[in-house]
C-alpha cells in the first residue's frame, strides 16, 4: 500500500469524524431529516433511547423473525470455546447456566441472577464452598431433564484445551490450579466425571469446592463456558456446528460464514426460566463479507441489528446520522482498542523499541481513524477500561498520549530507537482483521505515523473468524513476523481478573486460542493477581487493579487507541431494547422482541 493512499484515507477519516461530530450535535438537539425510515414517523424510539435504558419496553409481541446481520461469524458457537462478546450474548438463546447476567439496562446488567439454579450460591464462611440447587422443569431440547451431572460435564470440557481451545479458562485455573485433572476425554473414571472439585450428590444439587477462595467465582459461573453439555450429545470439536439446546431456541441450520437459524425449542418451559421471555419464533443471522453492504441492508430495513455490536462503519454511520438518527444509540463500551507487541518478534523483545512506537504514534490520528471522540471514544491512555473497579481513565497517562504527545513525539521516539539499538528504525508487520474497516483504517494511521520515525510497516489482513489460530497461535505470530497486532478487549466480568488475567498473566499463554499476545511473563504481575484473588474487600481489590494496570503500562506492551464508544443501529421493528454493561455496552439480545409478529 502506498503512502499516498494511506494519506488519502487519513484525510477521509478526519473529514468523516468532523461530519459525525456535527451530525451528533444535530441529533442531540433533535434536528435532522428523519422522515425517510429512521425517525419517529416510522416508529423509531429516538436517538440514544436505548442507551442504558429500555426503549419500546411494553411493545414486544410473541412471534416473528428477529434478524441479525454480521460481517463476522463467531469464533465458535460451542459454549466451551466461544470467546467473542457477541457469541456470549447470543448463546443465551440456546444455552443456560446456573447463574447469568441480569436482564437490566446499564450497570445493573453486569449483576448476576439465578438461571438454572433456584437462587444464588450458598457460600461457606471460608469462601471455598459454593452450593446450588437446580430448578424444576429444566430440560434439553429432546425433553430429558438437565441434571447436575450435565452441568459438571459441561464445565469439565474447559479442561480439554487440546481439543476445545479458544474459550476462557478461569474455571479450570480456580478449581484445579495444579492442573491435576486431564479433562473428560482423557478421564479414566467410568462416568467421565472425575473432577474432584465439583460434587453432584444428586441430580438437583451441585457443589463446588475451591482449593482457594476467589471472590469472583460466581461471576465465572455466569460465563457461557459454564453451560451444561450432555455427554451423549458431545461431538467434541464438531459440537460448535450444532450445540444441543438447554434454552428456548435450538439450532435449525448453520452454514459457517453464511447463515445461522434458530427456531423454538418446544421442550423449553417458560415457568422454568426466570430470565428469558423468548418473544420471536425464529432468530436468524446472515453473514456478510463487506461491512458497508451490511450497514446498507440494516438501514434499508432488511435486518434488525448488527450481531457484532461494534458500531456502524464510517459510510453507514454518516448516512444513518443524516437520515435515521432516531434508530441510533451511542453507548460507551467496556472495550479498550489497542495495538499489542508480541515479545517473540524482534525487535519488540526490547522495551525501548516498544516505547518508540508509543511515542511515535499520532494518537489523535488513531482516534480519528476509529471515528473521532464521539463515535470512536476518548484517547486511550492506559489498559484498564472505565467499567472496571480501579480504573483511572485519562487521569493515568504515563506516556502523555492524551497530553503533550497526543500528536506523536518524534524526538522521544528516536531517542527510544537509539536506546534499543535501532537508530535508523526497522521493519515490521501489523496483523489486522480484514472484516473490520475501522481496524484497517487504524492500522493505516499507525503505519503513516511510524514512517516518520523510520519504522516501515507492512499490513497483513487476516480472516477475523480465524483469530484463535492466527494471532492466537504464538508460533504463527512469530513465523509471520507480526510485531504489532491490532485488537480490542472488554471485561469477561467487571473486575481486573475478569479483564486482565487472560491478557497479562503468564499462566494464560497458550499454544492456540492465546490472548496474552504480548507474551507477558512478569512475576510481579502474576503475584499481584494472586494478591487480588486473596483479597475480599472491594477497596483492596480496586487498589490492586490499579497497580496491575500501572505495571502493564510501565512494560510498554500496549499502545491503547481509545476507551471505546459505538454508534449502533436498532431497527424500528425492535422492542424491549437496551444496552447493558453485562455485555460491554451491547444491546442485551436475550429478551429482544418485535413490535409486530409479522
Amino acid at each position: 500500500m502506498t503512502t499516498q493512499r494511506t494519506s488519502g484515507r487519513r484525510k477521509q477519516a478526519l473529514a468523516a469524524a468532523a461530519v459525525v461530530a456535527a451530525l451528533l450535535t444535530t441529533a442531540a438537539c433533535g434536528g435532522g431529516d428523519d422522515s425517510d425510515g429512521g425517525g419517529s414517523k416510522n416508529g423509531a424510539a429516538g436517538f440514544d433511547a436505548a442507551n442504558n435504558k429500555v426503549a419500546q419496553a411494553d411493545q414486544a409481541k410473541k412471534g416473528g423473525e428477529l434478524k441479525f446481520a454480521s460481517a463476522q461469524d463467531a469464533d465458535s458457537w460451542d459454549t466451551t470455546r466461544g470467546y467473542y462478546g457477541f457469541m456470549w450474548n447470543f448463546s443465551r438463546y440456546y444455552s443456560r447456566q446456573l447463574v447469568t447476567n441480569a436482564t437490566e439496562p446499564g450497570k445493573a446488567g453486569a449483576g448476576v441472577t439465578p438461571d438454572l439454579a433456584t437462587g444464588l450460591a450458598k457460600v461457606s464462611d471460608d469462601g471455598k464452598t459454593y452450593t446450588y440447587t437446580l430448578r424444576e422443569g429444566i430440560t434439553w431440547e429432546d425433553g430429558k431433564p438437565i441434571t447436575s451431572k450435565d452441568i459438571k460435564y459441561g464445565i469439565e470440557r474447559v479442561w480439554a484445551q487440546d481439543v476445545l481451545a479458544g474459550g476462557p479458562t478461569y474455571l479450570k485455573d480456580v478449581l484445579d490450579p495444579k492442573g491435576e485433572y486431564q479433562g473428560p476425554y482423557k478421564d479414566t473414571s467410568k462416568d467421565k466425571l472425575g473432577l474432584k472439585a465439583i460434587e453432584t450428590p444428586d441430580d438437583k444439587t451441585i457443589i463446588f469446592k475451591l482449593p482457594k477462595a476467589n471472590s469472583d467465582f460466581e461471576e465465572m459461573l455466569a460465563l457461557t463456558s459454564a453451560s451444561p453439555v450432555r455427554q451423549d450429545k458431545d461431538t467434541k470439536s464438531k459440537y460448535q456446528l450444532h450445540p444441543f439446546s438447554s434454552g428456548p431456541y435450538k439450532f435449525q441450520s448453520y452454514s459457517p460464514g453464511k447463515d445461522l437459524v434458530l427456531v423454538r425449542n418446544t421442550e423449553w418451559k417458560q415457568e422454568s426460566d426466570p430470565v428469558r421471555k423468548a418473544y420471536p419464533d425464529k432468530i436468524s443471522i446472515k453473514f456478510f463479507s463487506n461491512a458497508n453492504d451490511l450497514d446498507a441492508r440494516l438501514i434499508a430495513g432488511d435486518y434488525d441489528l448488527d450481531l457484532a455490536q461494534t458500531g456502524l462503519s464510517p459510510q453507514g454511520r454518516t448516512t444513518a446520522l443524516k437520515q435515521h438518527k432516531n434508530n441510533l444509540d451511542n453507548p460507551v463500551s467496556g472495550y479498550v482498542r489497542y495495538a499489542v507487541f508480541p515479545q517473540s518478534v524482534k525487535p519488540f523483545d526490547n522495551i525501548h523499541c516498544r516505547k518508540a512506537v508509543l511515542y511515535g504514534a499520532d494518537h489523535v490520528s488513531l482516534q480519528t481513524a476509529r471515528g473521532g471522540p464521539v463515535a470512536g471514544g476518548e484517547i486511550g491512555t492506559n489498559m484498564l477500561p472505565p467499567s472496571v473497579p480501579g480504573a483511572e481513565g485519562q487521569k493515568y497517562d504515563p506516556y502523555e498520549m492524551a497530553g503533550a504527545n497526543k500528536n506523536g513525539n518524534v524526538a522521544k521516539a528516536k531517542e527510544e530507537l537509539k536506546a534499543c539499538g535501532q537508530p535508523n528504525g526497522f521493519k515490521t508487520t501489523i496483523a489486522v482483521r480484514n472484516n473490520k474497516p475501522v481496524e484497517v483504517a487504524t492500522a493505516e494511521s499507525l503505519q503513516a505515523s511510524l514512517k516518520k520515525i523510520g519504522i516501515t510497516v507492512d499490513i497483513d489482513q487476516y480472516d477475523g473468524a480465524q483469530t484463535a489460530g492466527i494471532i492466537g497461535s504464538p508460533s504463527n505470530v512469530q513465523k509471520k513476523g507480526y510485531g504489532i497486532i491490532i485488537m480490542g478487549w472488554g471485561p469477561d466480568f467487571p473486575s481486573v481478573q475478569g479483564y486482565g488475567l487472560p491478557l497479562w498473566n503468564s499462566r494464560y499463554i497458550q499454544e492456540s486460542g492465546n490472548n496474552n499476545y504480548a507474551l507477558i511473563n512478569d512475576k510481579s504481575i502474576d503475584g499481584l493477581f494472586e494478591d487480588y484473588v486473596n483479597t475480599l474487600d472491594d477497596t483492596g481489590k480496586a487498589k490492586i487493579a490499579t497497580e496491575i494496570n500501572h505495571k502493564v503500562m510501565e512494560g510498554g506492551y500496549y499502545l491503547p487507541f481509545v476507551f471505546e464508544k459505538f454508534i449502533n443501529w436498532r431497527s424500528s421493528r425492535l422492542a424491549n431494547v437496551y444496552t447493558t454493561d453485562g455485555y460491554s455496552g451491547m444491546y442485551d439480545f436475550v429478551n429482544l422482541g418485535l413490535k409486530s409478529a409479522k
